[in-house]
Formats: structure tokens, sequence, C-alpha cells
């Protein structure tokens, strides 16, 4: 029953890191399991493969928490491979719906993260703040039109993998700053492997390296690291807010059957100043007024707070004793 739950639990957690915004991290957090992850992912190390030398495989699998591992990832994989081609549709076709829905989800989650505090004395509400201003910082940034070459792919990944492990900073978002989320979607779903490839070992040793530093923090300062995550939460709303209008665009491999327009600045505006932008060449000419869709995004957004809510019932000591 308790690999189940993991695969269950992968699968949300891959869902979460496909959309630009949400966090991987954050379902780790609020279904119990964050801690454990960090703690497994630092057993990878040089101690584990002395163990495998003179011990056998057996013994550095239980090392590492290999058992925790196989769920959990092979709940990530199906979900990543399953979902990129559909979120990619949501994103375009119907982008107020899914924003909505994720926004409920993260708000929510920031009352499940931050009840993690044992006191919120002066030391956790200052990292609260500061967690809310750098994900707000982040959140503003205008996107990259980086290359696709395999170097800046594997550099991606290496610094993505560490946003998708934070609770409130969107691994996926930081692949949009870098310019390399469409890239990596679309070498998903079209099964590039080179691509792939490149993008996993840059996750594999950005990974293995911040883990690490996770692991010391949350051992030495629980309550600040916490509170400093709470607050990325609170700070990344901004960027999955669902009404938005859009300034300034930018054309990638404008001409070419996978042209594609990215939005380069966006502003954040209430649901009675939703306008689509109007588009010629590679310029935002004007704006054009569109239906906010107010009655629907708001039960999406109620139903993603239902979700962290049953999901942190599955991540309570109850569920995990079962």
């Amino acid at each position: 029953m308790q690999r189940i739950l993991l695969f269950l639990k992968g699968i949300a957690m891959g869902a979460a890191d496909v959309v630009p915004g949400v966090s991987g991290g954050t379902i780790a957090f609020i279904t119990g399991i964050y801690e454990e992850l960090i703690e497994s992912i630092n057993r990878i190390n040089l101690e584990a493969l002395q163990i495998l030398r003179k011990e056998g495989f057996a013994k550095a699998w239980t090392y590492i928490n290999g058992w925790f591992f196989v769920p959990l990832f092979l709940g990530i994989g199906v979900s990543i491979i399953s979902l990129a081609k559909g979120i990619s549709w949501l994103l375009v076709n119907e982008p107020v719906l899914l924003w909505s829905f994720f926004f409920g989800l993260v708000f929510a989650s920031i009352f499940f993260v931050a009840k993690q505090v044992k006191a919120w004395a002066a030391g956790p509400v200052a990292s609260f703040i500061i967690g809310a201003v750098i994900a707000y910082s982040i959140t503003v940034l205008p996107a990259s039109g980086a290359n696709d070459a395999l170097w800046y792919i594997f550099l991606s990944g290496s610094i993505a993998i560490c946003a998708m492990i934070l609770p409130g900073i969107s691994g996926s978002f930081i692949l949009v700053l870098l310019g390399s989320y469409s890239t990596v979607l679309n070498a998903i779903h079209e099964r590039e492997l080179s691509i792939i490839a490149t993008f996993g070992a840059g996750a594999v040793i950005g990974l293995l390296s911040f883990a690490r530093l996770l692991k010391h923090m949350f051992a030495k300062y629980h309550d600040l690291t916490v509170a400093l995550l709470s607050g990325f939460l609170l700070g990344s709303l901004n960027k999955i807010w669902p009404w938005k209008r859009v300034d300034e665009v930018m054309i990638k491999h404008a001409g070419e059957a996978n042209e594609e327009v990215v939005n380069i600045i966006e502003k954040t505006v209430l649901p009675g100043d939703f306008t689509l932008p109007v588009i010629e060449g590679s310029e935002v000419v004007g704006q054009t007024a569109t239906e906010p869709q107010l009655s629907l995004a708001v039960l999406l957004a109620l139903g993603g707070a239902l979700l962290i809510f049953l999901l942190e019932k599955l991540g309570s000591p109850k569920n995990k004793a079962a």
C-alpha cells in the first residue's frame, strides 16, 4: 500500500513539474515525503558505492532507500510522459482555467507548509518575507530566447532541478526564463532522446549537489528553512495568477513549422481587465477584451485547494503508518 501511495504522489509531482509556475517540491512537502526525499538523495554518495563493492547490491539498495525511489520516480516519469502534450495544449488553449486550478493548489499549499514551522519568531517571519520577495522577483523576470545547444540544455537541467525540489520555485518556470521549456517539453513528447538524455544528466548533477545543501539547512535551521519555503510559495502566486496582459512577445523559429510565440513581458490584471494581445509580426500592437471565465475559474481554484487538502491527508502520519 505504501508503494502505491508513493507512485500516486509521484504522479502528482510530475504533473506539477510540467506546469511553469508550480513545483513538484510543493507536492512532496505537503504529502509528507519531502525530507525523506532529500535524505534519500543524499545517500547516493561514495559510501553507497563502497557498500555496493564490499557488501553487495542488496545492502547498497537498502542504504539508499531504493524502494522509496522506484515507485516515486516511476510515478513522476509516467506523469510527465503522459501529461506533457495535454498540458501543452491547455497552456495554449485554456490558460485561464489551467492557471486557476494551480493557483488554488499553490495558495492552499502555503498554509500546509507554513504549519510545519514550530515557532513563528522574528527569524522565521523574516525568512518568510525574504522567500516571498525572492520568488516574486523571479516571476517578473522576462523570458529568454536562449539557444537549443546541448551544453545549454545540460546547464538548464542542472539549474531547473534545483528549483523543482524547492516548494514554490517552479523548475518549469525556470526553464521558461532560460528559454528551454518548449525545447524540453517538445523533446519529451517527440521522444528526442539526445535532448532528454542531456537534460537528464544535467538534472542528476544538479540534484545530487543541491540536495546536500538542503539536508544541512533542514538539520541546522529547520524553522528558518520551512519559513523560507513558505515565502517562496506566496511569492510564486504572481506567476500563476490566471489573468495576465501580455505587453511584449518574441517569435521563436519565425517562418518555420515549429514557430512559437513566447510571452516576454506580462502584467497581472484583474479579471475585468483581462485582454488578449493583438500581434502583428513580432510586435504587440493592441489588446482585445475577452471573457475572463470567472465562475469556472473560481470553481477550479477551489478544486485545486481541495486536492491539496486530500494530498495532505494522504501524507499525514496516520496514513504513512498504514
